[in-house]
């Protein structure tokens, strides 16, 4: 008899015998454990992944986020801060950094902090969404004309007096445009190189 057969022993009566426990009654219930406990993993992660927002975010490895010069809301810059905090969260942020000294200057005129506006992106929330919540949110109520005026004033805004600055605008646009002089503001200089990274020539 090859092991793993079931084994019957009579005892007087032959209407009644008892069954052995065989080898493969054991592999048998280590299987069967391993089966329930595999549908019950499935069931958590199903569960796990059910109650996390999905989250629309643009693959910063592949293109671009939006232009400095695009608003929401009439805001500059704010849906390319939108692109790369909702890519940070997802990991696809490849070389672009949320909370950049670009998006500080957005914040600071809105009156949002970068984590809480994070927070927002993580709940897998839209643009039309963000707005309202910082509309809802924003420390500083700004009047129409005051959005328009300071977006104005981003889209032209070139650097500083400063030398350190001066060096650093300069120094970016010998790289980027290799000496091209029709780039004045960090706009053309943040659209040129996201054209450039992703394989343009300047």
């Amino acid at each position: 008899m090859e092991l793993g057969d079931v084994r019957v022993i009579q005892f007087g009566n032959p209407a009644s015998h008892v069954k052995l426990t065989t080898a493969r009654d054991r592999v048998d219930n280590i299987q069967t454990r391993r089966t329930v406990r595999r549908i019950e993993l499935r069931k958590e992660i199903k569960g796990i992944l059910m109650s996390t927002p999905k989250i629309y975010a643009i693959d910063l490895t592949q293109r671009p986020p939006r232009s400095p010069r695009v608003g929401l809301g009439g805001y500059a810059a704010l849906p390319r801060m939108l692109d790369k905090g909702r890519a940070t969260i997802v990991g696809k942020n490849g070389e672009y950094h949320f909370d950049c000294p670009l998006d500080q200057r957005v914040l600071s005129f809105i009156g949002i902090e970068a984590e809480a506006l994070k927070s927002q992106l993580a709940e897998g929330k839209s643009d039309a969404e963000i707005l309202g919540w910082i509309d809802a949110n924003a420390k500083h109520k700004r009047s129409e004309w005051e959005i328009e005026q300071w977006s104005a004033y981003m889209a032209r805004r070139g650097p500083d007096s400063d030398p350190e600055t001066l060096k650093y605008f300069a120094d970016m646009v010998g790289k980027v445009a290799g000496g091209r002089e029709d780039i004045r503001s960090f706009a053309d200089l943040l659209d040129l190189d996201d054209y450039v990274s992703f394989g343009g020539k300047a």
